[in-house]
């Protein structure tokens, strides 16, 4: 009897568990929408009223408008800023800036607009054709083993088409984002793009930044559904939820979203699954409870029943899955790494552990630097990780500027001071910024 009633009891704090955090989930992601869709009907107004001709009001975000403030030659490396889950670029949800303005800092940066739920793989394939243009090629046998379209959208002139070994960017992710600048970089030296194969090499990269970033992972995916075993017939049991779970509410929005299929809706906000062909348009009704049951007979339709989204990406055995295409060694399976312990993951920032953020470390470490002073660092070797620790929550450096205060003025500094002053190709001296040129 009291087994039943400790059951019991546990289970009806787990429903108001999940009900609390789905509310809280939820009311955030309806306020910075609402927000974007209350500023852009505002802004429209105000347009129509000081210009009734037409045009558009200044700071009004345009669909499609070229990101780049000035041309970008190559003579200056640009810096990437590429958000991370449930992230967005420049042009969506009403002109809000996901860095919360930090791309000011310089006059050569760019916010790709990435899928915000996709894989890192997708999102790495993604990147690519942002900078350098064409029709984003997903590659042939990832997009049949994971049942969507091979072919995505088409950048008919890429953001920085002079992209190459001579003309290289600065690439800096925030939390997932900072898995797909370091798996893109290593497509680079497959040289895995079609048609650029013989052409793409690590040094398109100059600098890879990662802003509290998921390295190895994060326990908050076991914690909000994922399951944390390999028990399945594939050994792959981690790529799938727990049937009562956040990230099935997630999952549910996700699908009910890209099945509508609103134009006015895509405008503002994304999250990436066009390639699945999941439109009311393509699948009709039957086709969304196929969607919403997660599979279509054969138990594989869609990113969820696949497992081609961000979330399995970002378990400890997706990070280390990831992290082992960057070296030689693979991890046996039947374990997140060989002398795991809980105690190593506890400190986090309320999204990601502490031990995840400062450099790789599974399936092998990385060598790494602990940095106190920026100037006792400098200069920064190639191969190296140089991270810094600085207490505050995941959140705290983007979206809004006010909760990162003094400390987001100091780390956007820092990164772009580095990138400009302190990363540079030994064959050639730092190049001479447009403000510098008296200095």
């Amino acid at each position: 009897m009291r087994s039943r009633a400790r059951a019991a009891l546990l289970a009806a704090l787990g429903a108001a568990e999940l009900l609390l955090s789905a509310v809280v989930h939820l009311g955030y992601a309806f306020y910075i929408f609402g927000t974007a869709v209350i500023a852009d009907v505002s802004a429209s107004l105000v347009n129509k009223a000081l210009m009734p001709g037409g045009g558009v009001a200044k700071g009004v975000a345009v669909e499609g408008e070229d990101e780049a403030a000035v041309v970008l030659d190559g003579s200056v490396p640009p810096i990437v800023l590429v958000h991370g889950i449930f992230g967005f670029g420049k042009g969506r949800l009403g002109g809000l800036s996901y860095f919360a303005g930090a791309e000011k800092k310089d006059d050569r940066v760019l916010v790709p607009d990435l899928g915000s739920l996709t894989s890192v793989h997708d999102r790495a394939r993604e990147l690519f054709y942002y900078l350098k243009g064409g029709q984003v090629d997903y590659g042939e046998e990832h997009s049949r083993a994971s049942g969507h379209s091979r072919f995505g959208r088409t950048y008919a002139r890429g953001h920085y088409p002079v992209w190459d070994e001579d003309h290289p960017v600065h690439l800096v992710g925030h939390s997932a984002g900072a898995q797909v600048i370091r798996l893109l970089q290593q497509m680079l030296h497959d040289g895995e793009f079609e048609g650029h194969a013989d052409d793409t090499s690590e040094r398109w990269v100059l600098s890879v930044t990662s802003l509290s970033g998921a390295l190895n992972g994060t326990t908050r995916a076991y914690i909000d559904g994922m399951r944390a075993d390999d028990d399945d017939k594939d050994g792959e049991g981690w790529r799938s939820l727990r049937p009562v779970c956040l990230l099935q509410i997630c999952r549910v929005g996700s699908v009910l979203y890209h099945w509508l299929d609103l134009p006015w809706l895509n405008r503002y906000y994304d999250f990436g699954f066009d390639h699945f062909g999941m439109s009311r348009r393509v699948v009709g009704v039957s086709g969304l409870a196929d969607l919403l049951l997660g599979g279509d007979g054969n138990g594989r339709r869609g990113p969820f029943a696949t497992g081609d989204w961000i979330v399995p990406d970002l378990t400890i055995q997706g990070a280390a899955r990831i992290n082992a295409r960057m070296c030689r060694w693979r991890y046996p399976a039947g374990a997140p790494y060989p002398g795991y312990r809980d105690e190593d993951w506890e400190d986090n920032d309320g999204a990601l552990n502490t031990f995840s953020m400062t450099h790789p470390r599974i399936p092998v470490e990385h060598p790494s630097v602990r940095v106190e002073n920026d100037e006792d660092c400098h200069p920064l070797r190639p191969g190296i990780w140089y991270y810094k620790i600085v207490e505050a929550d995941h959140m705290a450096f983007v979206i809004n500027r006010r909760r990162g205060g003094v400390q987001f003025d100091l780390v956007y500094d820092s990164i772009f001071h580095n990138c400009r002053k302190h990363v540079f190709r030994r064959t050639a001296p730092p190049p001479t910024l447009p403000d510098q040129s008296q200095s």
